[in-house]
């Protein structure tokens, strides 16, 4: 069957009207069961940019700087028009915290279904430089009255530069009571979660499905994650082995389901600064594939007739035709709609390429199934017992 009809487990039907968090006053009986959704965040207006840079930049755990709170203004004050362009190109801010609002109000719908007793669900977003803030958000639980909630990362791939971060935030924002008393349990990683690879290999299918058919097999499929300093690299944190983890899981369940056996590459963007960065860039890798097809035309006019064809073949379609994925993103972003799209795709199209860029998890009915059931499986086992 294909993956384009697949999910990790059947969709919860349900019978008559369920009773969801979002249409229950949290001050009327049984307090919510709150999620909170983990995120860097990004500016939602262009105005936005220097709070959000500011805020980005003060992290040491993600950019440890020197004199980090007297830099971190400055670097963020010399770089807001640039990014301020950026976010004007893409429609004048980032729609992280809507399609993350959706994500959240549709994940609870089915929890609501799947984990009754722990019902009602609410979602809450905790960005760390963007509002709404940890602080904001911890603030408005507490007014709800919650006492129970999850910290659900959503970046799939454990990074201390960013779950870690998240995480390191939110403990000390509750410890200063900033939520009231709170029970807290966190899924801090799935790389490897079956629905989260379905609904990439689905989203990897219907880009592929664009090219015509003989040219299908051929297309070089780049995976493209945020990219980590070597310096965080080189301590030994998890991020770039849980990237590989996924990008290996897609690729079986691309053969396994589909009978696709593409040529692929993990690769690797938003390097900032000087300061070496994990490699190989997704824009190099764009060029490199350029190259490599330039470079087997060229050839032709050595080789015999029946060795011409097959080389022909290839240099037409085996380095030309590209499947860009974001692996490492769960919503569209800056990183996704102007780096991917308006900076590679447009790259790739001057060198001669054709450049897909598979569509981002959004609100992809599989992820959102997926996010449910990560969620319903960690109540069970944090709340012992069945549903």
């Amino acid at each position: 069957m294909s993956v384009l009809c697949k999910s990790a487990r059947p969709y919860a039907t349900g019978t008559g009207t369920p009773t969801t968090g979002l249409n229950r006053d949290p001050a009327e009986g049984k307090p919510p069961t709150a999620v909170v959704l983990l995120n860097m965040g990004g500016p939602s207006t262009v105005s936005e940019v220097n709070f959000f840079l500011t805020n980005l930049f003060s992290d040491g755990d993600l950019i440890p700087l020197p004199f980090q709170s007297f830099i971190a203004p400055w670097i963020a004050k010399r770089r807001t028009p640039k990014i301020e362009k950026q976010y004007a190109d893409i429609g004048g801010g980032s729609p992280i915290l809507r399609y993350t609002r959706e994500q959240g109000r549709l994940m609870c719908k089915l929890l609501d279904e799947l984990s009754p007793t722990t019902a009602p669900h609410k979602p809450y977003v905790a960005f760390r430089y963007a509002n709404p803030l940890t602080s904001q958000t911890l603030s408005e639980m507490k007014a709800d009255g919650v006492k129970r909630a999850i910290a659900f990362t959503q970046y799939p791939q454990y990074s201390c530069s960013t779950t870690g971060s998240s995480l390191n935030e939110l403990y000390r924002q509750a410890s200063r009571g900033e939520g009231g008393k709170i029970k807290w349990s966190v899924i801090d990683r799935w790389a490897m979660h079956d629905g989260l690879v379905d609904a990439f290999t689905n989203l990897i299918v219907k880009a592929l499905s664009k090219f015509p058919v003989h040219r299908r097999s051929k297309a070089v499929i780049l995976f493209s994650a945020h990219s980590l300093p070597m310096s965080v690299v080189n301590r030994g944190d998890p991020y770039v082995m849980e990237v590989a983890t996924t990008v290996g899981s897609v690729m079986r369940r691309l053969a396994s389901v589909d009978g696709f056996e593409n040529p692929y590459r993990l690769v690797w963007q938003s390097q900032v600064g000087p300061s070496a960065w994990m490699g190989q860039q997704t824009s190099e890798a764009i060029k490199g594939l350029a190259r490599l097809g330039d470079e087997e035309e060229k050839q032709l006019a050595q080789m015999s007739q029946q060795s011409k064809k097959e080389l022909a073949e290839l240099a037409s379609v085996g380095y030309k035709d590209v499947v860009l994925v974001p692996i490492a993103f769960t919503s569209d972003h800056i990183e996704t709609l102007y780096e991917l799209d308006l900076e590679y795709v447009q790259e790739g199209k001057e060198l001669g390429m054709t450049i897909e860029r598979a569509e981002s998890l959004n609100a992809s009915p599989i992820f959102i199934r997926a996010m449910a059931d990560l969620v319903t499986d960690h109540l069970k086992s944090t709340e012992g017992g069945e549903q």
